[in-house]
């Protein structure tokens, strides 16, 4: 099982996240544990305050540091044992493996996630999520924890709370069973390093574009070759950045110096 924990202003952001597609599946089999907090409920003063302006002036509004690190305090103390109300898994008191999770903070500086970021992260029992919001996180939320900062890109959003559903999402069906087919997630893009190759599927023509034979030949072993060569023709095409660090069977080296030599 891995356990998932959202720290955010915006909770109810999470309610269809988790109510539908793979990721309710996930927690419905009792492979996945997601729990989200929100963080006002940390605050101290009336206003449940998590946000203040900035030492030395300037726009936008800095998050608090003492509710979030009252809220990982919470989560630790916790000890991997849940309450029924608010959880989104199961509904009695469960012991987590681990003492502590693995804190990730979305932030634009962090490493950049891809898929083996997702297949890295799945190998922890227990994640923590802390959702940015406004110009980001006091700084010494950074100095107390140590978190493992990711982006999920070069590109604004207003908060953390997508940013953090993606990398759960990509994560968790990483989890065997989470996704029915555990081959329909080894064929995915990206999981090997490559693009994925194309896919056809009934009626065999429209409008005029038909599936390739060898699609319909029914020789397995041909169709599989095939898609190999369309994944890494489509990988070097579109992004051949991937190419550098995929990690290439003999097979597909030799079937890419072929499509080399056929570009000249």
């Amino acid at each position: 099982m891995l356990r998932i924990d959202f720290v955010t202003i915006f909770p109810r952001m999470f309610d269809a996240f988790l109510a539908e597609g793979v990721i309710a599946r996930g927690i419905k089999q009792g492979l996945l544990d997601i729990r989200v907090w929100d963080l006002r409920d940390f605050a101290t003063d009336r206003h449940r305050s998590t946000d203040d302006e900035a030492y030395g002036g300037g726009p936008g509004m800095v998050m608090l540091a003492e509710p979030v690190l009252r809220c990982v305090d919470r989560i630790k103390d916790e000890g991997g044992r849940m309450k029924d109300e608010g959880a989104a898994g199961p509904s009695s008191f469960i012991p987590h493996p681990s003492s502590f999770p693995h804190i990730i903070m979305t932030a634009p500086q962090g490493r950049r996630f891809d898929q083996s970021v997702a297949r890295e992260l799945a190998g922890q029992p227990w994640l923590a999520i802390l959702c940015g919001r406004y110009e980001g996180f006091d700084e010494r939320i950074r100095l107390a924890l140590s978190p493992d900062e990711i982006s999920i890109g070069d590109f604004v959003v207003s908060g953390g709370e997508l940013p953090a559903m993606l990398i759960a999402d990509a994560t968790g069906r990483m989890v065997e069973g989470v996704v029915g087919n555990q081959g329909s997630v080894e064929e995915d893009s990206f999981f090997s390093g490559l693009l994925d190759y194309p896919h056809y599927t009934r009626p065999e023509e429209v409008r005029g574009m038909r599936v390739p034979d060898i699609l319909l030949s029914g020789h397995h072993e041909k169709i599989r070759r095939w898609r190999k060569e369309q994944s890494l023709r489509r990988t070097r095409a579109d992004r051949p950045d991937l190419l550098e660090k995929a990690e290439l069977d003999q097979e597909a080296r030799d079937i890419l110096e072929r499509i080399e030599n056929e570009s000249g």
